[in-house]
């Protein structure tokens, strides 16, 4: 297998590939003005159906928009496909490439690592701005101790700009099962430590409670502070602290607080992508597209609660 250099130069090779038959395209009404509806492919990762059978469920079940993750990206391209062909696929689809989930080592303290983990930003904001995507997760992949929140908040103001500079935006995420950034609080002071407008948090409703943030926290977020948040829920029967990414449910199916989660987006203002990103094992063993279509009629019943009718 070729490695990430080599995958990243098939930029520019076309090719014909696979299409989606026109009538597959996502044709969904927005939910109100304030929320789209995308699909995580971690949601259906487990079926193994690879990149354009994933784009063309999400399709087919009526999303708006798509996260990929980048080691798919590259596992793609290094198979002899072409960015090119990926962007048709998705432009045939009529999905919106929203973010893309990547594990760049660029908040680390090893200066070498940070250093090497800007320079693998840099290619994978590249190969998404080819692709279309304006977004790529930022979380704190890489990081081993004690995180000084006023160095992160230096290092996400260099990101920032590095994202100016290629037109992939960093959405600077938190994992509440990771034990040195897991807080929506941590999240909140190194988006205030960088002091830029173009700042934002990529907040999820597992995290949130996983890493004991609550959901109050929310209402102080504003306008586009917030563009990308991940649905799910989580189960009362396991302990906060044991729960995994593996017990995610679909949203409604748990106990979060949903509609006062989904009232509080809304009232910061803004578009909000409400995209479903679940990692459950029994979901793996149905069929995709019926587990696709039932996480977004999961998330349409939760939107309708707080949005008025039309």
């Amino acid at each position: 297998m070729t490695d990430r250099r080599t995958a990243l130069k098939t930029l520019g090779i076309a090719g014909a590939g696979w299409m989606i038959h026109p009538q597959l395209k996502a044709e969904t009404p927005k939910a109100a003005d304030t929320f789209r509806f995308c699909l995580n492919t971690s949601t259906i990762s487990g079926q193994n159906l690879g990149m354009e059978k994933n784009i063309e469920v999400a399709a087919r079940a009526g999303y708006e928009g798509i996260e990929l993750w980048i080691r798919d990206i590259l596992a793609y391209l290094e198979n002899g496909k072409s960015t090119n062909q990926l962007k048709k696929h998705l432009s045939d689809a009529g999905l919106t490439f929203e973010n893309a989930i990547g594990f760049a080592p660029w908040m680390v303290d090893e200066d070498e690592k940070r250093k090497a983990g800007f320079v693998q930003m840099k290619e994978e904001m590249e190969l998404l701005a080819a692709l279309g995507c304006k977004r790529v997760a930022a979380p704190a992949a890489g990081v081993t101790g004690t995180l000084d929140l006023f160095e992160a908040g230096g290092r996400y103001r260099d990101l920032l700009q590095l994202g100016r500079e290629t037109g992939v935006m960093p959405q600077l995420e938190f994992w509440g099962a990771f034990p040195y950034f897991h807080h929506l609080g941590q999240a909140l002071m190194v988006a205030a430590v960088s002091d830029d407008a173009d700042a934002r948090i990529l907040a999820d409703v597992y995290h949130l409670y996983r890493g004991n943030s609550g959901f109050e926290g929310l209402k102080m977020l504003q306008g586009k502070s917030v563009e990308i948040f991940h649905m799910n829920d989580y189960v009362m029967d396991i302990p906060r602290e044991k729960q995994e990414d593996k017990d995610r449910v679909y949203p409604g199916d748990g106990a979060a607080p949903l509609q006062q989660i989904l009232t509080d987006l809304k009232n910061m203002g803004g578009e909000k992508v409400l995209s479903l990103e679940l990692f459950n094992r029994d979901y793996w063993k149905l069929d995709a597209l019926e587990v696709a279509k039932t996480g977004l009629d999961k998330m349409r019943g939760a939107v309708a609660l707080v949005t008025p009718s039309t």
